[in-house]
C-alpha cells in the first residue's frame, strides 16, 4: 500500500490530535453515560477515518510511460479588434477558430511545452512555456480582443521584439528542444504605413505555420467595452457611418509566413489540423532516450472506502438526532 497525502503528515496528525481532544474534552469532569460514550467513538472513528482518507491510501498498480516531446510551441496571436469580425463560419467571430485551433494543435502534439503570446497595442505574454494543458486552455478560453474604444491601430509584426526575445532566450538555454510558431490572425495594418518585417534571426524558428482567418468578403465587429465582453453595438466607420468591415489580407500574411520560415494556411470554420503539424518530426529534436520520459505508477486509489464509512456514521448521528428530536416532541405533547 502507497499513500500520497494531501496535506504533510504532521499537519494532518496535529489536526487529528485537536479533533480528538474537542470531542473527547468534557468540562463537567470524568465519566459519561455509556450512549455518550458510543457517540464519543463514533465521532472518534469518523475522525480517524478522515485522517487516513486525508493520506489517501492506494494501491500499486501498473507503469505507464509518459512522454514528454522535444518541443516548444508558441501560439502568437492577434487580439486586435478585427479579430472579432463575424466571418468565420456562420456570423463567428475570427477569435473562435483561433481558439478551436490552437486547442486542435496541442492535442495533435502532446507532451509538449505551449507558450500563448498576443498582441494589440500592447504585446503580452498570456502563458509562459508550461506542459499544462489545463493552464493552456483556460488561456486560449480567456483569449478577448483589446476594447475597442482604445483601439488606434495596430501593426501585424507587433510581436517582434518579445518572441524574438523568448526564441533566443530558449534557444541559449535548451538548443535540443524543436521551437515552433504559430501565427494566428487576420493580416489586417490598421496603423499608418508599411508594417516592418519579422526580424527573428535564422534558425530560431523550426517549425510551426501562419493561419490566416477571416473572408475577402468581410465581417463586421461587434464593439468591445472591456477586455472580455461586447458591447452590442457594431463598430462604425468613421468615414462612412456605416458598419466597418474587417477583410483578411492574405498578401501580407504570406509575407509573415515567408519572413518567420515557414508555410501559410487559410482557416476556416471545421477545417482539420492536420496538415498543420505533419511536417513536424519530432524525432529531429533528439532520440528517445534524450526526450524526457517519466515513469508513472499507476494506482488505485482507496480513500472512497474510508469515506463511505464517514458518510455512514454521519447518517447513524443525523438518524438519531432525528429520532431524539421527535421523542423530545412526544414527550411536550404528552405533558
Amino acid at each position: 500500500m502507497t499513500f500520497l497525502p494531501l496535506l504533510p503528515w504532521p499537519v494532518i496528525l496535529v489536526l487529528l490530535a485537536a479533533v480528538l481532544a474537542a470531542v473527547w474534552w468534557n468540562p463537567a469532569g470524568p465519566g459519561m453515560p455509556g450512549e455518550s460514550r458510543a457517540r464519543h467513538g463514533r465521532l472518534t472513528g469518523a475522525a480517524v477515518l478522515l485522517a487516513l482518507a486525508a493520506c489517501r491510501p492506494g494501491l500499486p498498480g501498473a507503469k505507464v510511460d509518459a512522454l514528454a516531446t522535444n518541443l516548444n510551441v508558441y501560439f502568437v496571436v492577434d487580439t486586435t479588434s478585427s479579430m472579432v469580425a463575424e466571418d468565420y463560419g456562420p456570423e463567428r467571430p475570427r477569435l473562435e477558430g483561433v481558439r478551436a485551433d490552437i486547442l486542435a494543435i496541442a492535442e495533435a502534439l502532446p507532451g509538449a511545452r505551449y507558450a500563448v503570446l498576443t498582441f494589440d497595442a500592447d504585446t503580452r505574454v498570456r502563458l509562459p512555456l508550461t506542459t499544462d494543458t489545463t493552464a493552456l486552455e483556460a488561456a486560449v478560453e480567456t483569449l478577448g480582443p483589446e476594447p475597442s474604444e482604445f483601439s488606434h491601430g495596430s501593426t501585424v509584426t507587433a510581436a517582434n521584439e518579445r518572441l524574438s526575445a523568448l526564441l533566443t532566450s530558449a534557444d541559449q538555454r535548451h538548443p535540443e528542444r524543436g521551437r515552433i510558431v504559430y501565427y494566428l490572425g487576420d493580416g489586417e495594418q490598421t496603423a499608418a504605413g508599411e508594417p516592418a518585417p519579422f526580424t527573428i534571426a535564422p534558425g530560431l524558428v523550426q517549425g510551426g505555420a501562419v493561419l490566416g482567418y477571416g473572408t475577402h468578403a468581410g465581417g463586421r465587429m461587434k464593439g468591445t467595452m472591456a477586455r472580455y465582453g461586447r458591447s452590442g453595438d457594431y463598430i462604425r466607420d468613421p468615414s462612412t457611418g456605416e458598419d466597418a468591415v474587417s477583410v483578411i489580407d492574405e498578401g501580407t500574411l504570406q509575407r509573415l509566413a515567408q519572413q518567420l520560415g515557414v508555410p501559410y494556411a487559410h482557416r476556416s470554420a471545421g477545417a482539420a489540423v492536420a496538415g498543420l503539424v505533419d511536417g513536424i518530426d519530432a524525432e529531429r529534436f533528439g532520440t528517445a532516450e534524450e526526450k524526457q520520459r517519466a515513469a508513472v505508477q499507476g494506482r488505485q486509489e482507496l480513500y472512497w472506502a474510508a469515506l463511505l464509512v464517514v458518510a455512514a456514521l454521519a447518517a447513524w448521528e443525523v438518524g438519531g438526532a432525528a429520532a431524539a428530536l421527535v421523542r423530545s416532541r412526544r414527550r411536550e405533547v404528552g405533558a
